[in-house]
């Protein structure tokens, strides 16, 4: 019998806090399938997978692969993942049990009604234990509530609200359609994940429940400033595809495509971000090169990211695009939680 939701949870060298994960989701064990993916650990992580899938088989499998990063242990996830939906848990992130709930009952509502949408949406929350805070994103300004929805229907996003990983649950068809294929041992391909599928969305549902908690702080986290600057290369090849999947064809949908190029430039702007903040005349290059790659690739597309106003602010060489560029960091400081 096909689950309603596949989880995808890629693990590497999570033996301390995968646990938290795994357990967060138990309590819908009936309809759901955990794929617990050991991206290649030196821990005790794949031994812990396999005690799981032992004692909820039908519910939890334990997958061994050699380590490909982040996005192979998703490629081998929705691989091997058989259910009607299709999410992907952090190893050291959770979700709220009670929000869980209610996604799943949302899920049985549309499949007894004969129903089915691309993609939900639901709130996502940073926790950063180390100063006590809480932020939550929520999209009821965005979306319509309680009721299936197309893009012509949605709201103005602020830079906040950018759909992420951690926001949205998709049709598992989708996601093959998409021939979404993440690179190997590449950070920053949760943005993948939230883009190269969009053309293949069409209706989607909205549910106001903070269900994924995203945990700040680990020392060493992938949305560090100075990791960032350490790892550019792969944000710029992540930039670089998003790019790529943008076709003439996605402006047959205004809203859908507006959206798209938005995401788009706030990638490119934090990538130019972190190169000017480097300053070195090599991560200079690197910011020209990535622009005359769009510029060069898709003529079309480098008019409309231009046309924004933050595609205008980010070549203008003056004092105050250079304090534009300034708060726009701050902003994308508190979108990708950065510190």
């Amino acid at each position: 019998m096909e689950k309603l939701l596949s989880i995808a949870i890629p693990c590497y060298n999570s033996q301390d806090y995968m646990e938290k994960a795994i357990t967060s989701l138990l309590d819908e064990k009936e309809d759901i399938e955990i794929l617990l993916v050991d991206d290649g650990s030196k821990d005790n992580t794949g031994i812990i997978g396999d005690s799981y899938a032992s004692r909820y088989p039908g519910t939890i499998i334990s997958l061994h692969q050699e380590n490909g990063g982040h996005g192979e242990a998703v490629n081998t996830g929705i691989r091997y993942a058989s259910g009607k939906y299709f999410k992907v848990l952090d190893s050291d992130d959770w979700f709220d049990k009670k929000a869980f709930k209610k996604v799943i009952e949302q899920l049985k509502t549309l499949e007894e009604n004969k129903q089915e949408v691309d993609m939900m949406v639901v709130n996502y929350v940073y926790e950063k234990p180390s100063e006590n805070k809480q932020s939550v994103i929520r999209y009821k300004n965005v979306f319509p509530q309680n009721r299936i929805f197309t893009w012509d229907e949605i709201g103005h996003f602020m830079p906040q609200q950018n759909l992420l990983m951690h926001s949205i649950i998709y049709r598992r068809e989708v996601l093959v359609k998409s021939q979404l294929s993440l690179p190997k041992h590449t950070f920053y391909v949760d943005n993948l994940f939230a883009f190269q599928p969009l053309p293949y969305v069409d209706t989607m549902y909205y549910l106001d429940v903070d269900l994924y908690r995203y945990f700040i702080g680990r020392e060493g986290q992938s949305v560090q400033e100075e990791t960032m600057l350490k790892r550019i290369d792969q944000q710029l090849l992540v930039n670089r595809l998003m790019i790529d999947t943008m076709q003439l064809s996605l402006r047959e949908n205004k809203k859908r495509y507006a959206y798209m190029v938005k995401y788009l430039t706030m990638i490119s702007v934090v990538s130019t971000i972190l190169l000017v903040r480097s300053g070195t005349k090599e991560h200079l290059k690197k910011k020209d090169e990535l622009w005359q790659y769009l510029k060069f690739e898709k003529p079309w597309l480098y008019r409309n990211v231009n046309h924004t106003l933050l595609g205008k602010a980010i070549q203008r060489k003056t004092w105050a695009g250079r304090k534009f560029l300034s708060v726009m960091y701050d902003i994308s400081q508190k979108i990708f939680a950065f510190n």
